[in-house]
């Protein structure tokens, strides 16, 4: 089973919230998933603390496990 770190939307129309999540490959993107590892708020300001939210110590886990971050993560994480 392949794992992957990639972003589940919620919110409403109009108005989308992300979370942060390791999930199976085979997972729809809004399906289920392992864990919430953190958010994105994009209607968020860019110099807002509260835009991007990541739990470090469990990302790390689970890349040690095995998992594959997506391209917008990995975005995330080159930034923090």
């Amino acid at each position: 089973m392949t794992l992957r770190i990639r972003l589940s939307r919620g919110g409403k129309k109009k108005n989308p919230y992300y979370r942060i999540v390791v999930a199976p490959s085979s997972a729809p993107r809004d399906g289920r998933f392992i864990e919430t590892v953190g958010n994105y708020n994009p209607l968020l300001e860019k110099d807002n603390a509260d835009r991007i939210r990541l739990n470090h110590e469990r990302i790390k886990y689970w890349i040690s496990v095995g998992a594959q971050p997506s391209a917008r993560v990995s975005k995330f994480l080159s930034k923090s």
